[in-house]
């Protein structure tokens, strides 16, 4: 059975001519053959709106209701789809989490999908049927309605792929791909024919905003090509797949810059074990997330410079915790919002000497200065002054020949 999965995210259902468009689209693979699975998000702003209302009826909203609320988002978009498709002359119906049935594990808001009933829609597939989808949503094991976080349809989308074998899954958005850097910062980023998995994922942990993370990480786990495209042209997208599909002549195949960092630096902390566990401890039990962390010994031995990163919204309630933490001793802390993570990703970089220098040379050239580094396996970020970003993205674009 040659089946494709068609998701559609919350900007390509996000008014009724959009809806007709991508009934379109659905109705053209269909006619080409294909078994055709549907997972949709909800309209755009419409998840956001029943967040908010949920905030205005309570400071403390039930999870286990807020899944109720907020899932209803998707069956409107989808009942929307399906009536389309009907009018086109497709048979054609919604489908919710709990009627396949989807089931999940983990707590509310933040649910994974664990397995999935095939039967009712391979059956209905069989008869001829297009089944529309509800992404975002399951049903826990005592059959209440939970929802899968951020990035949850397009998480949907690949869990039913994985489940029904498909051929292909394509997430349809409002972009034509994923692009060596952000066009909204650098007009000469170009778009990625073909990128990893593994560049994926680091380009969307660095900021990329195409696909989240966690969605990405369930595509490698269990080997889905994903193609990213766009709902409104008919364009080529970028294909999502293993690194020995990939036959690439560009040892970087991508830059990625943040916008709202800050850097915190400990000057003067006692070294002893356990000191870096204990300044860091309280800021994960507060849910801050901790990125790049340079640290520098002292001659002596007897105390170090601590430096690390934060989501500038987290600033003030950093600057509290350390303040209020007895369990460390420092000298002097400073705080600096106006910082940028300028990362360079490619799994070329594993076989090529001298990217790290390179990297170094170009931005020593535009006298960039680096404040903080950190690398992994196919990554190098740097920290620099926020006001040279947008110089920074545009020579390493042209040093990497991401250019061309």
């Amino acid at each position: 059975m040659k089946i494709v999965v068609l998701k559609f995210g919350g900007t390509s259902v996000g008014t009724i001519e959009r809806i007709k468009k991508i009934a379109d689209i659905i109705g053209n693979y269909k006619k080409k053959n294909y078994n055709v699975i549907v997972v949709s998000s909800a309209m755009s702003g419409v998840t956001n709106d029943l967040i908010k209302k949920s905030r205005q009826i309570s400071n403390n909203f039930l999870e286990s209701e807020y899944d109720v609320l907020v899932s209803s988002g998707e069956q409107v978009s989808c009942s929307l789809i399906a009536g389309r498709l009907n009018h086109n002359g497709f048979k054609s119906r919604t489908w919710l989490g709990w009627q396949i049935p989807i089931y999940t594990k983990g707590p509310h808001k933040y649910s994974r999908i664990n397995s999935i009933n095939k039967s009712r829609i391979i059956s209905y597939i069989k008869k001829g049927g297009i089944p529309v989808i509800t992404g975002f949503q399951g049903i826990s094991s005592d059959e209440r309605v939970t929802t899968i976080g951020r990035g949850g349809s397009d998480a949907s989308a690949i869990m039913l792929a994985k489940f029904f074998k498909a051929n292909r899954c394509i997430i349809y958005t409002d972009v034509e791909g994923v692009y060596t850097t952000d066009p909204n910062k650098l007009r000469k980023a170009k778009k990625i024919k073909v990128i990893s998995y593994e560049e994926m994922l680091e380009m969307a942990s660095l900021g990329a905003k195409v696909m989240q993370p966690v969605s990405i990480q369930d595509a490698r786990l269990n080997r889905i090509d994903v193609e990213v495209k766009s709902s409104f042209v008919k364009k080529p997208g970028t294909l999502i797949t293993k690194r020995s599909n990939i036959i690439n002549n560009k040892i970087i195949t991508g830059i990625s810059s943040t916008h709202n960092d800050a850097k915190v630096t400990l000057i003067g902390v006692k070294d002893r074990p356990g000191v870096a566990a204990s300044i860091f401890k309280p800021l994960s039990i507060n849910s801050i997330n901790v990125d790049m962390v340079v640290q520098n010994i002292s001659a002596n031995g007897n105390e170090t410079d601590l430096t690390f990163t934060i989501k500038s919204e987290d600033l003030n309630k950093t600057k509290k915790i350390i303040q209020e933490n007895k369990k460390i001793s420092f000298r002097k802390i400073l705080f600096e919002k106006g910082v940028s993570k300028i990362s360079i990703i490619g799994v070329g970089m594993i076989t090529t000497p001298g990217v790290t220098y390179k990297m170094f040379q170009a931005l020593a050239k535009k006298k960039i200065n680096i404040q903080v580094i950190s690398t992994s396996e196919i990554k190098i970020s740097v920290l620099i002054n926020k006001n040279d970003t947008k110089k920074a993205l545009e020579v390493l674009h042209k040093e990497f020949k991401l250019d061309n």
